[in-house]
């Protein structure tokens, strides 16, 4: 898989008489016929979600706008902000949601609103909609959508990758290596300790799935492969006891009482780790591919990005990537399904995954899109677009779905216990173990 030959942070919750389900038949039939007009075009009021963070918002603004121009008989009315999933979600809950939804960002959950019947099934559907060139959307991700069971209820429209960042320049001025294995990465943040005085290694603790999604998935999968890697995210039985975790776990331990956490994290959100670490009070950061566009009005001027896999490998070993798949999907209860896959399917072209790239500094999952020459795309994304190329160097993994909610919450509060030293590896994996007992049990 290549994202130039190919081509590149999350919860939410949620919750019947048959004459009510055949009301809301009748009601949904009259709302589709309501929605087109008599020469087929489609009209009616499209309610769009999507989270603003990292990414920004302006390629949305574009395609919206884009969209309003193709279809001008739909009403389209944006819900977006960096805090916009916790402000719809009594719509969700009460079954009123909006028609499409980008799912992204804290206070959302893929995993979890398929759980509780929020989001509509587009296996079949799927199987129709096609690139520019007429070729099948589903043949041309660069990663696959989430499976449930083998049903398709999202389409992934952004490929990120958790990493590890630093400062290019200040590695090169203090002669620092950029490692390339877990020895390598202790050992380059033991010089950086040495020299700066300060802890190398710095995430947020307020959103401890940056650390479980940035740091442990590549080190699972690195050690277990896709099978570990799928074992944990699903809760199976002997997952999280198992060697290879417990091995992983020990480095994470080995990295507290070495000192290369910072010991303030747990009170970081994600800006304030990220801000720390764009004044060098750390070297390290595990964030995903937004982080320069986030922190773009905030990076000091002689600042450069440096990406690389995050180092939990073996020496000897690829360093491990765990793509991270940012979905579109639309509700089970959409007022305006027509609309809302018309808006789905008009997103997903090259010209669109270009623009992507160009506006946000990340990447599309749509494959066929060189990004190589393109002046407008920053020379971190294309230098680690080369680096996953190399399969001498990166190997690529998948995971089946994102993680439920129900299981990353207990799991993330035990991680934050171990990464400030107040239990042991062995004690972490006990209590991962017993949550994923409650969370099968649950199910």
């Amino acid at each position: 898989m290549a994202f130039i030959v190919g081509c590149v942070p999350d919860e939410a919750p949620v919750e019947d008489d048959e004459n009510t389900e055949e009301d809301n038949s009748d009601s949904q039939n009259d709302s589709e016929n309501d929605n087109s007009s008599d020469e087929g075009n489609l009209s009616g009021q499209l309610e769009i979600q999507y989270f603003v963070g990292g990414y920004g918002d302006s390629w949305w603004k574009e395609v919206i706008g884009d969209f309003k121009e193709e279809y001008p008989n739909v009403e389209v009315v944006e819900h977006a902000g960096p805090n916009i999933n916790e402000e719809m979600r009594s719509r969700w809950v009460s079954g009123n949601p909006p028609d499409v939804v980008y799912i992204d960002g804290a206070g959302s959950s893929e995993t979890q609103m398929v759980e509780d019947g929020q989001l509509m099934n587009l296996s079949e559907w799927a199987k129709e909609i096609e690139l520019e060139d007429g070729t099948p959307l589903l043949d041309n991700f660069i990663a696959e959508p989430a499976s449930y069971d083998g049903e398709l209820y999202s389409l992934p429209l952004v490929f990120d990758t958790w990493g590890t960042w630093y400062d290019k320049a200040w590695f090169e001025d203090g002669g620092y290596e950029v490692p390339k294995d877990f020895e390598s990465f202790m050992n380059t943040m033991g010089d950086i300790k040495a020299s700066e005085d300060i802890p190398p290694f710095v995430t947020t603790g307020q959103y401890p799935y940056y650390f479980l999604r940035g740091m442990l998935y590549p080190a699972f999968s690195a050690y277990g492969g896709d099978e570990l890697l799928a074992g944990v995210i699903t809760g199976e039985e002997g997952a999280w006891s198992s060697e290879e975790v417990l091995t992983v776990m020990q480095n994470v331990q080995r990295m507290q009482e070495e000192g290369y956490i910072d010991p303030g994290f747990g009170a970081f959100n994600h800006t304030q780790s990220q801000m720390n670490f764009l004044l060098h009070e750390n070297a390290f950061i595990p964030v995903g591919f937004w982080l320069p566009n986030e922190m773009a009005g905030d990076t000091p001027e002689n600042f450069q990005y440096g990406f690389i896999p995050s180092p939990m490998n073996e020496a000897g070993e690829p360093m491990a990537i765990v793509p991270d798949l940012r979905p579109l999907a639309i509700a089970e209860e959409a007022e305006n399904p027509e609309a809302a896959k018309a808006f789905v399917d008009f997103v997903f072209t090259r010209e669109y995954a270009k623009l992507f790239s160009e506006h946000t500094g990340a990447i599309m999952n749509i494959s066929g899109v060189d990004l190589s020459q393109n002046e407008n795309v920053p020379e971190y994304l294309i230098e680690a677009n080369a680096m996953i190329n190399d399969p001498e160097q990166v190997q690529i993994y998948h995971k089946p779905h994102p993680m439920s909610a129900d299981l990353e919450t207990p799991i993330s509060n035990s991680l934050v216990s171990l990464m400030l030293g107040n239990i042991t590896a062995e004690k972490f994996i006990e209590e991962a173990e017993k949550a994923a007992e409650e969370y099968r049990n649950n199910q």
